[in-house]
């Protein structure tokens, strides 16, 4: 029903931001705790689990006149839909959970349905703008914020300017997801703008769409390199080195290949371009970045 993959995504920027926040500077220590990348985890899951599963009953009518997804498990009849609610209901208390595991910082469990409405409400944005892209975007940059406050929690309060380094690399994501979620969207292009429904490419068919996805890449680019600066601004100091910015040209390196692949006449290779390429530039990125922040 949900691949478990697709939480690459997000999930190395949310365990990113955890490092960033136990490294940065704070006035008290900032230890790491093993209860705390529990929470971590079982947040990220759990949330990402509701909200797939959500957007599939949601777009079970939609999914079974798409050819694409006609062959999912809802239209295909190969799940219920009570009992993909029930796993949606599961999901969310598992996210619920892991919200709690960071008390007594009262600020994950406050924020938690605020943020799980923002992810539910996804899966009816296509019906209403076609910036649904963003909106998407949106979802997955609260990964790397939401982690820094569990961590942080008094931080934030007492300055916001603390919350700087992770909304960056938030930024980073929401325009990072913007972009290959519109690259994906243009297979079905058709499908969409015969259903009335709205996206970048119905908008700005399917080369305009493509122009401004590699625009959106540019931008989480930009705010990648920011990010060691972020301290300019107020935020507390993060120590980068060079073998960040390095990790960052590769992977504007990966991105030039992703934007390589899909081209308006051929989108032959958009799963290629979705799924194998971007699940490199997240887990490249934690990968490289926490090496950097863990060695200084």
């Amino acid at each position: 029903m949900i691949r478990f993959s697709h939480t690459l995504f997000a999930l190395p920027f949310a365990l990113l931001a955890a490092l960033m926040a136990w490294v940065a500077p704070a006035s008290t220590a900032m230890e790491f705790s093993w209860r705390h990348l529990l929470g971590i985890l079982l947040a990220m899951v759990g949330a990402r689990s509701a909200a797939m599963a959500f957007n599939r009953i949601a777009d079970r009518e939609i999914d079974a006149a798409n050819p694409r997804t006609a062959g999912r498990h809802l239209p295909a009849g190969r799940l219920s839909v009570g009992s993909v609610w029930v796993f949606t209901l599961i999901s969310i208390a598992i996210y619920l959970m892991g919200a709690a595991l960071f008390w007594p910082n009262y600020l994950p469990v406050v924020f938690a349905l605020p943020v799980l409405a923002v992810l539910l409400a996804y899966s009816y944005m296509k019906r209403i703008t076609a910036l649904s892209h963003f909106w998407l975007g949106l979802s997955l940059m609260l990964a790397p914020v939401c982690a820094w406050i569990a961590i942080r929690g008094l931080e934030v309060v007492a300055d916001p300017r603390d919350l700087l380094p992770a909304t960056i690399l938030g930024l980073a994501v929401l325009f990072w997801v913007a972009g290959f979620d519109i690259i994906y969207a243009c297979q079905d292009y058709e499908f969409d703008r015969q259903a009335g429904l709205r996206s970048v490419p119905v908008w700005l068919g399917i080369p305009g769409a493509l122009r401004l996805a590699a625009l959106c890449h540019a931008i989480m680019l930009a705010f990648l390199v920011a990010l060691p600066f972020s301290h300019q601004w107020g935020g507390p100091p993060l120590h980068f080195s060079w073998l960040y910015f390095a990790g960052v040209l590769g992977i504007a390196g990966l991105l030039i290949y992703e934007h390589w692949l899909v081209k308006p006449t051929d989108l032959s290779r958009v799963n290629q371009a979705f799924f194998n390429v971007n699940a490199v530039v997240s887990v490249g990125l934690l990968f490289i970045a926490g090496l950097d922040l863990m060695k200084s």
